[in-house]
């Protein structure tokens, strides 16, 4: 079944090219099937890439589900046209009364910043205590990940000494659970990020399910309310180039940038990265879609809790 995407959504076409089938909504109000409603609330800088990387996730399930996409109004972006984020997204304000099957919320780039001190963090709070009582599963990544754990279960995050930057294996902990259907005993995850959470901290939370983590790079997913929440502290969805574009960009910057670990060939920059996250990373979301939202989720949607 196909994704339903807003018309003219610049994804759409680019992921045509790759040969995967999506909707527009002039199309797909044709069709007399509830879909499975997906809010994603898009923190990058790169609204499209990061709109195109999530749909392509989503894309691979039977599924029919329709996308929308929120913004805060507390901060604008300044790195996607003013015309894309009228055209496509939605404030907080303009949602708050629908429910949704499913939420993703971005990582975004202010994690070395206290939390108070992001200047859209009261929106965030208020985003957060929504999600629990308009979604049925919402998946945190990267900085919302912490940023979620920190203000639903007191979760600290910590600096690192170094960025943890490249790609590390992962060991699912509890393989039997649903969202690792699938999995082989290592998978591989990209992380990007200058602040992490602690075992420690998790553990000694009651709440909280520590479901996979590594020796390298530590906590990697977490899962709270029985799968109603998902905190990732990778970046399962990233395209193989997004570790080299950043790489790049910042080498030109600072004389203090670390080559990506386990990406490229040889380690040498000059050729292809080695991609090793996309078969888990469909897999993942695949799971994600069927065994959380859709044989979780009401049929009627209002009844969400």
């Amino acid at each position: 079944m196909p994704l339903r995407l807003p018309d003219k959504l610049p994804a759409i076409e680019l992921l045509k090219q790759e040969n995967i089938f999506v909707m527009d909504y002039s199309r797909a109000h044709m069709q007399d099937i509830r879909p499975l409603k997906i809010v994603i609330l898009n923190l990058m800088p790169l609204k499209i890439t990061t709109e195109t990387d999530l749909i392509r996730l989503l894309s691979n399930t039977p599924l029919q589900i329709e996308v929308s996409f929120m913004k805060l109004k507390s901060h604008t972006p300044k790195n996607t046209p003013i015309e894309h984020m009228m055209m496509f997204y939605r404030d907080f304000e303009q949602i708050k009364n629908e429910k949704f099957d499913g939420m993703i919320i971005t990582g975004a780039p202010v994690e070395t910043l206290n939390y108070e001190e992001v200047k859209y963090w009261d929106e965030m709070k208020t985003i957060f205590s929504w999600a629990r009582t308009h979604v049925t599963s919402t998946l945190y990544i990267c900085w919302a990940a912490q940023a979620g754990l920190y203000y639903n279960y007191n979760i600290p995050k910590y600096a690192l000494p170094q960025k943890m930057f490249g790609i590390f294996p992962q060991r699912p902990l509890l393989p039997q659970l649903p969202i690792f259907r699938g999995f082989d005993d290592v998978f591989n995850m990209p992380h990007s990020r200058h602040t992490e959470i602690h075992r420690e901290d998790i553990l000694s939370c009651r709440d909280l399910t520590l479901i996979a983590d590594s020796e390298e790079s530590g906590v990697c997913i977490v899962m709270a309310r029985g799968g109603r929440e998902f905190f990732i502290t990778g970046h399962m969805e990233y395209s193989p180039d997004t570790l080299d574009k950043e790489y790049r960009r910042d080498k030109d910057i600072r004389d203090d940038v670390r080559l990506p670990k386990n990406y490229y060939f040889h380690d040498d920059p000059s050729q292809m990265p080695m991609v090793s996250w996309r078969a888990h990373a469909n897999l993942f979301y695949s799971n994600w879609i069927n065994y959380y939202v859709y044989q979780e989720t009401p049929y009627d949607i209002n009844k969400i809790e």
